[in-house]
């Protein structure tokens, strides 16, 4: 049972550091240039990924573009008919990176990143949680019918 609250707590302490961390992610100081770029390629991609019996698709966009004379890779795209070769569109540069959109600035930041990775660990440790918890409540009635 000792197991069932320590995981209980630690589960409570990362949904409460999810919550905190999530002001100082939207508030996050980001510096970022708004720039004119030019798309040197813009690919789709489709990857099938099969688990046992079922599959689901995956598209990913690997967009190229140029700016003064330097090629980046363009982050956070969420489509490539948006980005035809040869076209000049508005990008975003961070920390040598170069993204489609503020969203992907802002979420590349540390705040950010600690935000995320406190959102996983909730979800996670909710789901063991729920299950350690499920398993200790059937040993106990295993326990009590052994008893009588």
């Amino acid at each position: 049972m000792k197991k069932v609250w320590a995981l209980g707590i630690i589960t409570v302490i990362f949904i409460v550091a999810t919550v905190l961390l999530r002001g100082p992610m939207d508030n996050a100081d980001v510096e970022y240039q708004e720039v004119k770029v030019t798309v040197i390629s813009s690919e789709t991609k489709e990857t099938t990924i099969k688990v046992g019996n079922s599959s689901s698709e995956m598209t990913t966009y690997d967009i190229v573009v140029n700016y003064n004379g330097k090629d980046y890779d363009l982050k956070n795209a969420h489509d490539s008919y948006s980005y035809r070769e040869g076209s000049t569109v508005t990008a975003y540069l961070s920390n040598g990176k170069m993204y489609a959109n503020v969203e992907g600035v802002q979420t590349s930041t540390p705040a950010a990143t600690a935000y995320f990775v406190a959102l996983i660990g909730s979800f996670v440790l909710f789901f063991i949680f729920i299950c350690t918890w499920a398993n200790e409540a059937q040993r106990r009635r295993r326990q009590r019918r052994g008893n009588q």
